[in-house]
């Protein structure tokens, strides 16, 4: 039945007339083209399920012509030149080049089912029609070291078992599915040409990841991840599938996988991202502060002379209170020297660290022959931060590797109205930032090292988990849900109004719950406001509620107040408690809204 489609060029109807036609495809025609999709790519099955057979003449010849086309300058030798050993020496070896882990016995690697000799189809196809690309990958793959080298049969075998399964090949087809590809009516061998891009992409991803044999797997992980993410786009051509499966390569897989990581955590969720932006000035005076306190523990540095020699040292460190820089030269050995023996330093007779080529005060612009020794820079005097060929003590002329990595390490302190420079290089590139960023931070400036963004990545990282803990498998929406409607009445409050007692708003005792028949609450308002409105009775306002037991005689409050219910208390502005009396009261504490008692019932 294919043959007689393939005939009458029904693909290409398809490609042209209901593919690219103007009217949108209908439910039905879309799982009519799945259909068709799914039996002409069923067709691979057989060879899918059939293992080679070593025996097989056929078999055996397409695998030679694997080789002989790889390496035909090699193979152009007569065979009687060489003896029975040294011609399955040769082949041994060059079956190795192509990537075969039997290589004594090839056809081994191709008894695995699947994909068992559609692989071998599939390689052959590539070899005889892309016969350039063929010997490139070939050639370009047995060049390198063993470790590092993308063999090409067992990237062959792996990827013809993936494009199997995801296209579905040797699965009945679904009776209600409508995914099928539009670039699949576009092409006569589709299967083999898929490969071919394919195979080429596996190499391309190979030398991206710099991968070696271990990380064979992994490569071929991301192979199908970026086969997977381009067939979801649904390119009309295998030209334009080429183009972005190119495109989509590894850098930018790690990038979509962070992405889609971040979103399963919820970190990109509106609510979330509004939350990042309202801890980052928090966390950022975290970062500050860290700053500050490192430039505050000090830092050795090398002086570096003339001579690019880094012999001696020298200590800097921020004062305290944050108004001063003291630095001055240290013995080996020394690693926290106090203040005073800082203040003590004197220019030993050797070049100062202050100097043309040093580390302290030269006015920028000049050779400074001799400068005060300056122990002390008051951050007042502070004018900006230097940093990598704008400091002055990088522009003497040097070369070579040593010269790049005190680039990478130089700052500078422009102070006092003379401009003298204090010149650093800082040991590690660790000091390097925390320093240029706690400078920054002392003239009030941003902090800019590359380091700054990680540490505070690291801490938003932090507080948003502990922030979302509660919310852990929970959905969070973008949108705050709706406010429920006002309900159609308040018979639930009780309004106390200006009817009622003169002194008190009294909540009778026939409108409480049965279980509350014992209770009654009296609330005794100020002389300023009379009456208090029915709010009193919110926890955590300034009023309070009380309920009081008349077996255990314990009064206790939804808010902050509990007393004990006394048999005979005067209590303030209210009458003598008498327990013989039905209904005794028990004044507590004053609050600012006036003085709260409880009054007891009899039980009815």
């Amino acid at each position: 039945m294919m043959e007689y489609l393939r005939g009458k060029n029904i693909r290409q109807f398809i490609h042209k007339n209901i593919i690219h036609s103007f009217e949108p495809l209908g439910d039905e025609m879309a799982h009519y083209l799945y259909v068709l999709q799914s039996v002409s790519l069923n067709l691979c099955e057989r060879r899918m399920r059939t293992s080679m057979d070593p025996y097989s003449q056929e078999q055996r010849d397409l695998l030679q012509s694997l080789r002989q086309t790889a390496f035909e300058s090699e193979s152009e030798a007569p065979a009687s030149s060489f003896s029975t050993e040294r011609r399955r020496s040769l082949c041994a070896k060059e079956f190795r080049k192509l990537g075969f882990m039997n290589n004594s016995n090839p056809a081994e690697d191709l008894r695995r089912v699947p994909p068992g000799l559609l692989a071998l189809d599939n390689m052959v196809y590539f070899s005889r029609h892309t016969s350039n690309a063929y010997s490139r990958f070939v050639l370009e793959n047995s060049s390198r070291e063993d470790k590092h080298e993308c063999p090409f049969a067992r990237s062959s075998i792996q990827l013809t078992l993936i494009l199997c399964e995801i296209l579905h090949i040797g699965e009945p087809c679904s009776e209600t599915a409508q995914a099928f590809y539009p670039m699949f009516f576009g092409q006569d061998h589709f299967f083999e040409e898929l490969f071919c891009i394919c195979i080429q992409l596996v190499n391309k991803t190979w030398k991206e990841m710099r991968a070696t044999q271990e990380d064979f797997d992994k490569v071929l992980q991301v192979v199908r991840e970026q086969i997977t993410r381009t067939l979801s786009l649904k390119p009309t051509s295998l030209e334009l599938f080429k183009t972005r499966v190119n495109a989509l390569n590894y850098s930018e897989i790690l990038k979509l996988r962070q992405t889609e990581r971040l979103h399963q955590e919820e970190t990109l969720a509106v609510p979330v991202l509004e939350l990042r932006e309202r801890l980052k000035p928090e966390l950022l005076g975290l970062v500050r502060q860290q700053r500050l306190l490192h430039l505050c523990e000090g830092t050795l540095f090398r002086k570096i002379s003339s001579r690019r020699r880094q012999d001696k040292l020298w200590y800097c460190r921020l004062s305290p209170n944050h108004k001063v820089l003291h630095y001055g030269d240290v013995e080996e050995g020394v690693h926290s020297p106090p203040i005073e023996s800082l203040l003590e330093k004197t220019v030993d007779g050797c070049e100062p660290p202050y100097l043309g080529s040093g580390d302290l005060g030269k006015r920028r612009g000049e050779r400074a022959l001799t400068a005060p020794l300056l122990a002390t820079v008051p951050i007042a005097d502070m004018k900006m931060v230097l940093v990598g060929k704008e400091c002055p003590h990088t522009k003497e002329k040097s070369s070579g590797k040593q010269n790049k990595d005190v680039l990478e390490l130089a700052f500078s302190i422009v102070y006092d109205m003379e401009e003298y420079c204090l010149n650093f290089v800082a040991p590690t590139r660790y000091e390097f930032c925390l320093w240029t960023d706690g400078l920054n931070v002392l003239l009030g400036k941003e902090m800019t090292s590359e380091r700054t963004q990680t540490d505070l990545d690291v801490l938003l990282s932090m507080e948003l988990k502990l922030r979302l803990l509660d919310l852990e498998n929970i959905s969070i929406p973008d949108a705050p849900p709706p406010i429920p409607k006002p309900p159609s009445n308040l018979n639930f409050c009780y309004d106390f109004s200006h009817a009622e007692h003169p002194a008190a708003a009294l909540l009778h005792h026939d409108k409480l719950p049965p279980t509350h028949h014992s209770a009654l609450h009296l609330l005794v308002p100020t002389a300023s406001t009379g009456v208090l409105q029915s709010q009193w009775l919110l926890q955590g306002t300034r009023a309070w509620l009380c309920l009081c037991s008349p077996r255990t005689g314990t009064i206790n409050t939804c808010g902050e107040l509990t007393a004990v219910f006394l048999p005979k208390v005067w209590g303030r502005g209210c009458a003598k408690c008498d327990p013989g009396d039905p209904a005794p009261l028990l004044c507590s504490p004053e609050t600012s809204l006036g003085v709260l008692c409880a009054v007891l019932l009899s039980p009815a």
